[in-house]
């Protein structure tokens, strides 16, 4: 290819409303409230990424990030587009900032892979086409729940996954309900850090007596108490999921040598693309299973996330289901299909979604 360079970087808000609030134990997203980047290389190539700031998570907010992507925005207009470099230089414009961080790497790789003329899977070793992705259950009654379980179950959906980390008690009737929704669900519990590793075997126990027996169970004790991660996993005999405990490569490399956890959720917003694609090989190499997770993000962040997990392979857990909660997704391109399916099958170039006209 001829060279090109980097003319334009916009970076905006991007707003859309929510049909519901998607609770967690550590609060309830009522609105969206991400960040849009728009790159435009010098040949007329253009790509898109999302941010999705969680301040209860990072303490980002759309306004900062806004500001942090427009400043590191301005210092990469002008350099050529080779997209590691470009990657590299993303991190080091933007520590510890990953919602920026993902807006902007997002952004240049769907460009960079337009340009080139392939989906953005290949880059990340083109191992598969797809992936399945599971739905979510927040907080909420069990009696809303077991309703929430019969229409996934409806989209041919098998694997749930309950928000947890409130009440024990409450939690457990909530977990029960789902799994009377229909025969042969499996069921992940996710506490996102709101139990210590005493009241998640405490739950497990509760909902065991009620013949329940989830397949796994997600950052089950605060990100900073990996023995209480290991202790869930060793007493509860169950997998244990690393998500807010693995946020960097460090994080990642330290898992993969203690093993306190046995999968371990891979999130664009926790660290940015790069990073993101790099604890996802750390943890293949290392043995550890994977997820591929998000926040609260609409399809082009999602199917970015998908082209991450389809293209490194090896990805058991998917949980790319956020979209469902929007009143309408701003963009257009690959969704969330039936049974939970991204197809990135008939991806041409890049990510395959584009924001729709406002």
């Amino acid at each position: 290819m001829r060279r090109a360079a980097i003319a334009r970087i916009d970076v905006s808000a991007l707003d859309a409303a929510m049909k519901e609030p998607f609770e967690i134990a550590g609060g309830a997203a009522t609105e969206v409230r991400n960040v849009l980047a728009r790159v435009t290389l010098s040949d007329g190539a253009v790509g898109y990424g999302e941010g999705a700031p969680l301040p209860v998570f990072n303490d980002e907010t759309q306004q900062t990030t806004i500001r942090e992507a427009r400043n590191a925005a301005r210092r990469l207009e002008g350099e050529e587009a080779r997209l590691r470099p470009l990657l590299e230089r993303v991190e080091a414009l933007l520590p510890g900032r990953g919602a920026a961080r993902a807006a902007l790497g997002m952004a240049l790789a769907d460009a960079w892979c337009r340009r080139a003329g392939f989906a953005l899977r290949f880059l990340f070793g083109g191992a598969g086409h797809g992936v399945r992705s599971d739905v979510t259950v927040t907080i909420m009654p069990p009696e809303r729940a077991l309703r929430a379980a019969r229409r996934i179950a409806a989209l041919g959906v098998r694997t749930i996954k309950v928000k947890i980390g409130k009440d024990i008690v409450a939690d457990a009737a909530r977990v029960t309900a789902v799994a009377g929704a229909r025969r042969g669900l499996r069921l992940i519990l996710d506490a996102n850090q709101g139990y210590n590793p005493r009241d998640a075997l405490r739950l497990l126990r509760l909902v065991r007596a009620k013949g329940v027996f989830p397949i796994l169970f997600e950052q089950p004790a605060h990100k900073d108490d990996w023995a209480g991660l290991a202790d869930v996993h060793r007493l509860g005999k169950i997998d244990v999921a690393a998500d807010e405990s693995v946020s960097t490569r460090q994080d990642a490399l330290r898992m993969a040598r203690r093993g306190c956890a046995q999968v371990v959720n891979v999130k664009l917003m926790k660290c940015g693309l790069l990073e993101a694609w790099d604890i996802a090989l750390i943890c293949r190499a290392a043995g550890l299973g994977l997820m591929a997770g998000g926040m609260v993000e609409t399809s082009l962040a999602m199917a970015c996330a998908a082209h991450l997990a389809a293209g490194v392979g090896g990805f058991d857990y998917i949980d790319l289901d956020t979209p469902l909660w929007l009143a309408r997704d701003p963009m257009r391109g690959v969704k969330f299909g039936r049974g939970g399916l991204y197809d990135l099958s008939r991806v041409k170039a890049g990510i395959g979604v584009t924001p729709r006209a406002r």
